[in-house]
């Protein structure tokens, strides 16, 4: 296949799906010393600010060293509507780039209808299982869960998908028996997990939310067994808290789970200002660094440089 023809057929597969092959990832970026990773936090689509949404889509496209964009949940506005997943269908359409979407609270967790004032339900297991599978046809998924190779990297992607659970953000025993046996099989791997909410007490109490079981991983204790068995991993890279760049502890020492694993936060984009984080993986280091898609500015005060883990 020339190289022409390729690049074709790889962004027309880039606007729905996270579905190339290692050795496809590899050919995209053959060329460079590192692998380009961009974090979508929180699109709530359509939502507001479409216009600054669509700039983000613009600017991303036209960066030519971006392997992957990652949502990490909540890409529904609210409820995860037949009309909100058309519109996230439609705005991801407009990405040149491959998509690796997990789901959020938003995008399965609640009643289509709210109650009264306006409030929004809880969900039955039938119906938040049905938004799930309207997750996966989205982005033409097979799973809510799934993993990556890249640059000598795992990548391990996972959803919201509890279907009994009242937090806001759980796995269920499926997926977390999953993960359990995906750690196994690659002790040896430097790991990146992607979930929606972030790892519990790697922000300050910046308000009445952070760091209270509605706003962190769940089930914390079973999850912290797991990676406490599994030192390969040292970054988790979240959402959820919609946790802004001038949010003091956005970028600090308390982002360290455990002392081992950091937590990368993303804020969300309903806002007319937005940033995004964008991590380049290196054979020896991980650098991230965060842009002002307003602004037109990368931040370097932000700038973190990670060191894998010595396996």
């Amino acid at each position: 296949m020339n190289r022409i023809v390729k690049s074709v057929l790889l962004a027309f597969l880039a606007a729905y799906s996270c579905i190339l092959s290692d050795a496809e990832y590899t050919t995209w970026a053959a060329e460079r010393a590192y692998y380009h990773l961009v974090v979508l936090g929180d699109p709530h689509l359509p939502g507001k600010y479409r216009e600054s949404k669509e700039h983000v889509i613009e600017t991303i496209n036209s960066w030519t060293d971006v392997d992957i964009v990652i949502p990490v949940g909540d890409l529904n506005e609210s409820a995860g509507t037949d009309n909100e997943y058309a519109a996230v269908k439609d705005f991801f359409a407009n990405l040149r780039k491959p998509v690796c979407p997990i789901a959020g609270n938003h995008d399965y967790i609640y009643e289509s209808n709210t109650g009264p004032k306006g409030k929004r339900l809880k969900a039955a297991p039938d119906t938040r299982k049905a938004k799930l599978h309207a997750f996966r046809e989205t982005f033409g998924l097979q799973e809510d869960f799934y993993s990556r190779r890249m640059g000598g990297y795992l990548l391990i992607f996972l959803s919201t998908d509890h279907l009994l659970s009242d937090n806001l953000a759980e796995m269920s025993e499926r997926e977390l028996k999953w993960l359990g046996m995906e750690l196994l099989q690659n002790k040896k791997t430097p790991t990146i997990i992607f979930f929606h909410a972030p790892l519990k007490d790697t922000l300050r109490n910046y308000n009445n939310h952070i760091n209270t079981p509605p706003f962190f991983a769940q089930p914390s204790e079973a999850l912290r067994s797991i990676l406490m068995e599994n030192p390969q991993v040292f970054l988790w890279i979240s959402g959820h808290t919609h946790t802004s760049p001038r949010e003091e502890s956005f970028a600090a020492p308390v982002n360290v789970y455990e002392k081992r694993i950091t937590n990368i936060h993303n804020t969300d984009m309903n806002r007319a200002g937005i940033w995004t984080n964008s991590i380049y993986l290196y054979p020896d280091k991980v650098l991230v660094k965060t842009y002002n898609h307003k602004t037109g500015t990368w931040q370097p005060e932000l700038q973190r440089i990670i060191v894998p883990p010595a396996l």
